[in-house]
């Protein structure tokens, strides 16, 4: 069954929320405080090692409620419960939405076409925990007879972008191999890989689901010709693997059978790091951080499925974004982790939540009247506060923003972590009260800064009331970091739903793929097909340069 089709704007809770917003819209959020000395208890939502405080937004208890509201009139509960048993609500390209049975425990069911996948999931797992022991260890080594030493991932969206990105989280609990990732066609990007690389010690791990994927498939013949140079066809059964499910296309390739690693088209690319994709995870920080990582992905996937809704931490996440994107106006969203380690953190969240649901036609393919997807971008803290918070302190848009922080700094060193959390903690309460024109005089009277200056005082004056979410988490772990990336997922799921609309599929991907395939046809032809006059002026122009 898929998905129930209803235009949230024509709720009556939609209706509610409209006229509650036009009464609130311009309250400032510390006011609010001044009158509630519980608000940010009863605005917090603890569960085990998370500390969710949502209290320094422009909501109050009635917003929730009215949120709460609109949840029942699109029956999020009911779509709760299809996204987990494996119904098709991916309907325009009729598949289920399982990515959270890669997670699921060995005891679970979970149905797809009548047949339950736990076990086919539970061999694949298998399947990964003795290939990595393997290369780990050092009993599988390369054709002569060296153990590796590192490790490529050659994919490209969802293929690189979730695996890239919590490798690099995770560095910290990383074992002796170095593990690199190529994605894009530049040419530069795969031969600058390259340069660093022992053809004798390296294993390439090659990720497309069909096969066929034009970067991915570019990359992985340019490497090959490159290993070629020191070795023969019969070694590439050695140093290459893949995760497809295009048997005979990888089998050409050279790689061996029992080094295919099985997808599945009930997981979208942009959440597969949770399967066989994440093999370079589980290659980089050994199979029992691999499985702790699901293991906390599926802890949040209960806590999303079980929990009601007033404590249901992605629920809440997303009727709050919903609130300010639908009737704030606001575009865009921040996150901003407060560990380097999370560096690349908002660079996958833009692909799963701007892939998702960056839609403009409902669940009954008509055009819709409202505004859908956000806009995501940030980076870590501190490095962001010196370069865009200047915006979002004094600019003329609305940006609210995710601090996600970590009490406790992996490397032990407290006076750093004091310095980076005490900037975390101000950043918030900052953005909350901003500065006055009244407190910037009696600053600069504290500061005996002469009334000459007095011009300076508009340009020192902070509006405030900049809404912040602070996901404040007690230790960076391969489990904590699960945790957080299913509950972004949930969330997206949540605004899916409100929004009405299909959020896993991505056919906006398509057109220009499609488009650069016929002009590369061009590119090397003396003809130019029908084109506008720019693109034919630059095709042309290319043409000549090289």
């Amino acid at each position: 069954m898929s998905l129930k089709s209803i235009n949230p704007t024509q709720t009556k809770a939609w209706s509610k929320l409209e006229e509650h917003f036009n009464t609130t819209k311009d309250v400032q959020i510390k006011d609010w405080f001044i009158n509630d000395a519980q608000r940010a208890e009863r605005f917090t939502i603890k569960w085990e090692d998370f500390y969710v405080d949502y209290s320094k937004n422009r909501i109050t208890q009635k917003t929730i409620d009215l949120f709460l509201e609109l949840a029942e009139e699109v029956d999020l509960k009911d779509a709760i419960s299809k996204y987990f048993s494996g119904d098709k609500i991916n309907k325009t390209e009729n598949r289920a939405v399982l990515h959270t049975a890669l997670r699921a425990k060995e005891t679970d069911e979970v149905f797809v076409d009548g047949e339950n996948i736990i076990p086919e999931i539970y061999k694949v797992k298998d399947k990964i925990k003795i290939f990595t022991n393997e290369v780990v260890n050092g009993t599988k080594k390369g054709f002569t007879a060296k153990p590796f030493t590192d490790i490529v991932n050659i994919g490209i969206g969802g293929s690189d972008l979730g695996p890239a990105m919590v490798v690099d989280a995770l560095q910290f609990y990383k074992n002796h191999l170095t593990t690199h990732f190529v994605s894009n066609i530049d040419g530069d990007h795969v031969n600058e890989i390259l340069k660093k690389l022992n053809p004798e010690t390296t294993l390439f791990v090659i990720v497309s689901k069909t096969f066929t994927t034009q970067e991915t498939l570019s990359n992985a013949n340019i490497i090959k010709e490159w290993f070629l140079k020191s070795s023969s066809k019969q070694d590439i059964a050695k140093h290459f693997v893949a995760v497809s499910t295009n048997i005979e296309k990888v089998k050409a390739f050279g790689i061996e059978q029992e080094n295919i690693f099985p997808m599945w088209n009930w997981v979208g690319g942009r959440f597969s790091l949770w399967s066989a994709v994440g093999l370079s995870i589980s290659l980089s920080i050994g199979y029992n951080n691999f499985e702790s990582l699901l293991e906390g992905a599926n802890k949040m996937d209960t806590h999303f499925k079980s929990e009601t809704f007033e404590n249901n931490i992605p629920v809440i996440l997303a009727f709050i974004s919903i609130w300010y994107n639908n009737f704030f106006k606001a575009e865009s969203e921040a996150i901003i982790p407060y560990s380097q380690y999370l560096n690349q953190f908002a660079t996958y969240l833009q692909q799963a939540i701007m892939e998702s649901n960056g839609k403009s036609v409902d669940r009954n393919g008509e055009v819709v009247d409202y505004q859908t997807g956000t806009i995501i971008w940030g980076e870590p803290g501190t490095n962001s506060q010196h370069a865009f918070f200047q915006l979002i302190h004094q600019g003329t848009k609305l940006i609210p923003a995710d601090f996600i922080g970590f009490a406790k700094a992996l490397h032990g060193n407290k006076d750093h972590q004091d310095k980076l959390m005490s900037n975390f903690f101000a950043q918030t309460e900052a953005l909350l009260n901003g500065k006055t024109k009244e407190e910037v005089v009696f600053e600069m009277k504290d500061l005996n800064i002469d009334e000459e200056n007095n011009n300076q005082i508009p340009f020192k004056v902070f509006e405030g009331n900049k809404p912040t979410n602070t996901i404040f988490i007690k230790k960076l772990t391969p489990k904590s970091l699960g945790k957080l990336i299913a509950m972004y997922e949930h969330k997206i799921f949540v605004q899916g739903v409100i929004w009405n609309i299909f959020s896993y599929d991505q056919f906006g991907v398509e057109l220009g793929k499609q488009l650069a395939g016929e002009i590369l046809k061009e590119l090397n032809t003396s003809s130019i097909e029908n084109h506008d006059s720019s693109t034919t002026t630059l095709i042309d122009h290319y043409k000549k340069s090289i």
